[in-house]
């Protein structure tokens, strides 16, 4: 016992040492922190902008009867390809024509008084009164047979572009009343196919007409046609709490399109925004427009401090101020880090 009690003695004096060496050790990797950095440099950045939204075109078009009546015959069905002033549908005609016959007769009779009452007035038979009344009643007549064979023309529907038929509403002998919707049509063979996206108010503002854009279907991955900034809206709509922004295809695409095709665009505002482009891993504590990052001006200490988010992009993040003056930001490490901590910069 007494022997072992002296190595004891002996040995407690290195491990003593052992022990504070590894202690001291363990301070200095504690103090100076491993961390990555990156020079901070203040830069104009063309922001994109990713929405999505429907292919429509410009002439999509409800089409229906201007009178009521019976649907006699509809002569296409939806994805039908129609032609300029090609019939589409009629009504049965069979009041129409008689509405049309009555007031032809009507015009008649009013022209046979009236050239009664104007010979009579010429022999003085007829006063100027009767003869005025004549010929007020021939002008009545000759606007009732007008509007009759008005109403009769437009008992067919007629396309008014080449295109293709979207939707049917109604079916063959279905009683319609005037104006209610009965085909609707497009005019997708004059190739004026257009992106329709939903957009915030912040990107709505920044968007300006004839900004270029990218877009991409999902139904033909891989594929990318150039567009450009067509129109905006200007209210926003109800139901999505969006503005609505539309983007024209530059060229007819060679792929086949059909209305209500999903699509994605990238559009690139011609506005350019000043500020610093960093990581998007570097920002901590965000909240609403706002987060810190760590930086180092001398390369030994790091500095938490306060930034002003402008926008996200992908993997970066805009920053619009808070960054003036510094030299480098930190990037990798920063969980580790406390304001004022010592650092140590690793490849």
């Amino acid at each position: 016992m007494k022997k072992i009690s002296i190595i004891t003695a002996l040995l407690l004096p290195f491990f003593l040492i052992a022990c504070g060496g590894n202690e001291k050790t363990m301070l200095i990797d504690k103090e100076q922190i491993p961390v990555k950095i990156i020079p901070i440099s203040k830069a104009n950045i063309q922001r994109s902008i990713y929405a999505s939204g429907q292919f429509t075109t410009d002439d999509e078009t409800f089409l229906a009867f201007k009178t009521g009546g019976v649907i006699n015959k509809i002569f296409v069905k939806e994805g039908d390809a129609i032609r300029k002033g090609q019939v589409l549908a009629t009504l049965n005609l069979s009041e129409i024509e008689a509405m049309v016959q009555q007031a032809r007769a009507g015009y008649e009779k009013a022209l046979r008084d009236q050239n009664r009452v104007s010979n009579l007035y010429k022999d003085s038979v007829t006063t100027l009164e009767q003869l005025q009344n004549t010929e007020t009643a021939l002008e009545v007549a000759s606007k009732q047979l007008t509007i009759a064979e008005f109403n009769r023309n437009y008992s067919e529907i007629r396309a008014l572009e080449n295109g293709f038929v979207l939707k049917k509403f109604v079916n063959e002998g279905q009683m319609v009343g005037p104006g209610t919707p009965v085909i609707q049509t497009n005019g997708a063979m004059n190739g004026n196919w257009y992106l329709k996206v939903g957009v915030s108010d912040k990107d709505w503002v920044t968007i300006q007409l004839d900004d270029n854009a990218d877009v991409e279907l999902d139904a033909y991955p891989g594929s990318k046609f150039s567009a450009f900034v067509y129109r905006k809206s200007q209210g926003v709509d109800p139901y999505t709490g969006t503005f609505s922004v539309d983007l024209k295809l530059n060229s007819v695409p060679s792929a086949k399109m059909a209305s209500g095709l999903f699509g994605k665009a990238k559009i690139k505002p011609n506005q350019f925004l000043s500020g610093w482009m960093i990581p998007y891993e570097s920002i901590l504590d965000g909240d609403g427009n706002t987060g810190f990052v760590f930086i180092t001006n001398d390369k030994s200490t790091a500095k938490k401090v306060k930034v002003v988010i402008a926008d996200l992009e992908k993997e970066n993040v805009l920053i619009s101020t808070g960054l003036e003056s510094m030299q480098y930001l930190i990037v990798s490490g920063s969980a580790y880090l406390s304001d004022n901590s010592m650092i140590r910069i690793v490849e």
